[in-house]
């Protein structure tokens, strides 16, 4: 029962992100732009643009210059939660690629540091005045969701180990449809139900902001305003005047 019950939610929860969270990119790919409002200095041309935009993403290049103490501790925390990904990657795929073998050390330290950078980040919405103002109920909750993962994670790997063959046998299963049993470990039971909430969360929360950076106008737009017309994106309805 426990196997069924997983294996359906699983299913379920992986439609609703993936079409969730497509109608999502759509909406923000088929937003209109119609101003030029890239955050200066900004570059002059498009590869100027793509640059920019791998240094967002990859350094956070706007939050180094905001503030150095956020910029470490979100850094710390996206990295390792990088890595730690690339870890669990050895639970879908067989034979384990080379690179994910030699990565699985360092996802141990990794989910320290995310947890540390999360309980940081957390910190600072209770201790700094502004951001305490601004936080609300949905802040906490999806800190708290994502502090409680890697808590879980980390109490499997040294507190209550469960079997990571079955863990494996199970995931196998469920991309090739034959449905292997899933260990009844609780904390094992914990983390997945935690993972799953997660899933659906994603699609409806503030960690849209992941795949949002890359269709935000004061970054993706090249100032090149004094070179060539721009025309918006896309076209904006008109409301017809009643009489």
């Amino acid at each position: 029962m426990l196997t069924i019950v997983y294996a359906t939610a699983f299913y379920a929860v992986s439609l609703l992100l993936i079409f969730a969270l497509g109608r999502r990119i759509w909406l923000y790919a088929t937003t209109p732009a119609p101003l030029k409002i890239p955050t200066t200095p900004a570059p002059l041309t498009k590869g100027g643009v793509a640059l920019r935009m791998l240094r967002e993403v990859t350094v956070f290049q706007s939050l180094f210059r905001a503030n150095k103490w956020i910029w470490l501790f979100g850094w710390i925390f996206h990295v390792s939660l990088a890595v730690v990904l690339l870890r669990h990657l050895r639970y879908f795929l067989q034979p384990v690629p080379l690179p994910i073998v030699l990565i699985q050390p360092f996802g141990v330290i990794a989910g320290f540091a995310m947890v540390a950078g999360l309980l940081a980040l957390w910190a600072r919405r209770f201790v700094v005045e502004r951001i305490r103002y601004i936080s609300g109920p949905s802040d906490h909750l999806i800190l708290a969701l994502l502090v409680s993962i890697g808590l879980s994670g980390l109490t499997m790997k040294f507190l209550a180990r469960t079997d990571i063959v079955s863990v494996k046998e199970f995931f196998l299963g469920l991309m090739y449809f034959d449905w292997r049993p899933l260990p009844a470990d609780p904390a094992l039971i914990v983390h997945l139900t935690l993972v799953l909430v997660l899933m659906v969360v994603f699609p409806f929360s503030k960690l849209l902001h992941a795949p949002g950076v890359f269709f935000s106008p004061s970054r993706n737009q090249a100032d090149d305003t004094r070179e060539r017309r721009y025309v918006g994106s896309a076209k904006l309805e008109s409301t017809p005047r009643r009489a």
